[in-house]
């Protein structure tokens, strides 16, 4: 018979971190009982929000943990909700990246020194959405010191002449053409200098006509025309020495923009109420007050967000639900 979760408004805060935890480990004992070993099916005690789909949501961690799960497994939830695990996280070791991507496509893997390698999805390890996944370092070779900066799906399949915009740490911006990317990828090859604006931060795909938009970790933002970018890259966004890029979207003039701060507060800041410069290169204006902006995507009321926490969390649930 299902129960309710009773008012625990006047719970002590130590008692109800205590009754979460339990609530928790419950979750991901499920999580473990429900997933096949040989199959992807749904299994028939979880009612899922899509039916199963060969779209994975792939996740990786700081070290380079690597894991794919079916979209499926991760129901949708209303905003605000608990969530599940959706990985088994260490603290030494927390997720760095998340993305969805069809069994068919491939991931390109961008690490800390700007080289590229790319991986089908269907060769990366399947596990249930508690699973830890595996390491990824030794099936790309890295160098003394390279790790994983960042990770990015291939280019919809509509997006034939579309860009990879890629930002650095210290906002130099670069757009790449989507033929020299795909199958065309050389193994380590590298995607631009590391010593012009620091490691990778973060990369959307752009249809060539967007808009960018970088935010940095302190919510200050800029917003330009790509095509003002030049394809060689440029200075995208002037950066405080102790703040970082930490995001950059693409999206129409009437588009907007999730943000994530890491309290786990996200807004969408709507492109009407944000006024673009004229050239890149300039000084960024409040786009969120938050502690820590931790990510930006580009999104519509139909989309669905995704979100990890430190912990290995997953939450899913409709754009259009975010204020």
């Amino acid at each position: 018979m299902a129960t309710e979760r009773p008012d625990l408004a006047g719970v002590s805060a130590a008692v109800l971190a205590y009754i979460e935890e339990l609530e928790e480990e419950l979750e991901q004992a499920k999580q473990r009982r429900s997933f096949p070993r040989e199959s992807a099916a749904e299994p028939a005690d979880v009612e899922p929000s899509e039916p199963p789909t060969t779209v994975n949501v792939i996740t990786l961690t700081q070290q380079g943990l690597v894991k794919r799960t079916p979209r499926h497994f991760y129901a949708r939830q209303r905003r605000g909700g608990m969530g599940v695990f959706g990985l088994d996280a260490r603290e030494e070791d927390p997720p760095a990246s998340l993305l969805p991507a069809d069994e068919a496509a491939s991931v390109t893997f961008v690490t800390n020194q700007g080289r590229a390698f790319r991986l089908p999805v269907n060769e990366l390890p399947e596990a249930a959405p508690a699973g830890r996944g595996e390491l990824i370092g030794p099936r790309l070779a890295l160098r003394d010191g390279e790790a994983i900066a960042l990770a990015f799906a291939d280019a919809p399949a509509a997006g034939r002449n579309a860009y990879l915009a890629v930002v650095t740490q210290r906002g130099q911006v670069r757009r790449i053409g989507s033929q020299y990317l795909g199958r065309n990828l050389q193994p380590g090859a590298a995607l631009f200098n590391v010593s012009e604006g620091g490691p990778p931060a973060a990369a959307c795909w752009t249809s060539g006509g967007d808009d960018l938009f970088i935010v940095t970790q302190r919510g200050q933002a800029i917003r330009f025309a790509e095509r003002l970018a030049p394809v060689r890259g440029c200075l995208g966004m002037r950066i405080d020495p102790a703040d970082v890029a930490v995001g950059i979207a693409a999206a129409q003039a009437f588009g907007g923009v999730f943000l994530l701060g890491s309290d786990g507060k996200g807004a969408i800041r709507l492109f009407s109420g944000f006024a673009a410069n004229k050239a890149p290169g300039a000084s960024g204006k409040v786009a969120m007050k938050a502690e820590q902006i931790v990510g930006a995507a580009a999104v519509d009321e139909q989309d669905d967000i995704l979100i990890i926490s430190r912990l290995g969390k997953v939450i899913r649930f409709r754009a259009g639900e975010v204020p």
